[in-house]
């Protein structure tokens, strides 16, 4: 098939530092280029891809220190994109819903997977618009507050095997990975470092939106002996970082449409505590590759567990449940499904 892939321009794809649905994208299209498709990456300049490489700027945005807003870069690619459409089987549309109104007369060849939170009310009167646009989910949470749409399929993430070393020793300190945002917990992840006298390593990035939050509630915490705050880290670094853990906290307070942090430990045979919100039931294994827990009271009991579980078992499962080759398989056969209701369409007009 011919496909195209259109990723966010924030970050290069794959990104050097954080970001989720640009490294999502990447391992997606590694991953169908390997399986024998014909791709092509509209993305930044900067971006690595065995792909076609289709440079939409010069480099990532969030790099760009002239770049004040993203929007108008995604809206002269959403036009780049409309130029070029007739060359591809399938459009894959990672932009959450900007490309809706230039794209609508060719549902029949879109898939757009939502890659963020859609229980703000806000989205929903668009959505509504739209309805016959073809949605792919990244969990059966993330559609729950979503009004009724055409959604195709529900496709867990998925990275490359080979790419995070798994330890099945394990190490003797907690890790915390991602982002410092109130939503993410980090004074949980303290909190439960505190009352367990386990280490804490936090290797996080600081946005500009949550300064103020970092500043005034979380560092403030990071002078406790048993905290070390490491700062951001590249690809590179996880494997160390999280096969080394004793466990990975994941103690948000938010609707997670996903967490891929958590399949990122599972692929280094390490066990996460996660807050149950979001999709952290689907993801975990309760018992398995983690636990799943309602509080703190909760997390801090499982601390004392999970050194028990199994890290070969947990590697196991991500290797049947999370990685790249088994995304692209399930999104080929989203493509394919589209293909042949074009094929019969076709066929019925006629």
């Amino acid at each position: 098939m011919r496909i195209a892939q259109i990723a966010p321009l924030a970050e290069a794809v794959p990104p050097v530092l954080y970001g989720g649905s640009e490294r999502v994208v990447s391992w997606l299209t590694e991953e169908l280029v390997a399986q024998g498709h014909d791709v092509t990456l509209f993305a930044s300049g900067d971006s690595r891809t065995s792909a076609r490489l289709v440079p939409m700027v010069k480099q990532a945005l969030r790099l760009d220190p002239a770049v004040r807003d993203y929007l108008p870069y995604h809206y002269l690619m959403m036009d780049k994109v409309a130029q070029r459409a007739h060359e591809f089987d399938v459009l894959h549309f990672h932009v959450d819903l900007i490309h809706f109104p230039l794209f609508r007369a060719m549902a029949d060849r879109i898939v757009t997977t939502l890659h963020g939170r859609l229980d703000l009310p806000d989205l929903w009167p668009y959505y509504r618009a739209y309805p016959q646009m073809p949605l792919v989910s990244i969990s059966e949470s993330q559609r729950k507050p979503m009004p009724p749409v055409n959604w195709l399929d529900t496709i867990y993430h998925g990275l490359p095997a080979g790419l995070l070393r798994p330890n099945y020793e394990g190490g003797d300190y907690f890790a915390f990975l991602g982002r410092i945002s109130p939503e993410k917990g980090p004074e949980h992840a303290i909190e439960i470092a505190r009352r367990t006298g386990v280490p804490l390593k936090i290797a996080a990035k600081v946005d500009n939106v949550d300064r103020l939050y970092f500043e005034t509630r979380v560092r403030p915490l990071l002078d406790d002996p048993l905290v070390e705050f490491i700062g951001e880290i590249d690809e590179t670094r996880k494997s160390e970082f999280l096969g080394n853990a004793r466990a990975l906290l994941f103690p948000i307070n938010w609707p997670e449409p996903f967490g891929l942090v958590m399949i990122e430990a599972m692929a280094c045979g390490t066990p996460v505590i996660a807050y149950r919100h979001g999709a952290v039931p689907e993801v975990l294994d309760n018992g398995v590759t983690g636990f799943v827990v309602a509080d703190l009271e909760d997390a801090v009991t499982a601390a004392g567990w999970v050194a028990s579980l199994d890290r070969v078992r947990v590697r196991h499962v991500f290797e049947t449940r999370f990685t790249a080759v088994r995304m692209a398989r399930d999104y080929a056969a989203v493509y394919q499904g589209l293909l042949e209701g074009r094929s019969g369409a076709s066929i019925a007009a006629a």
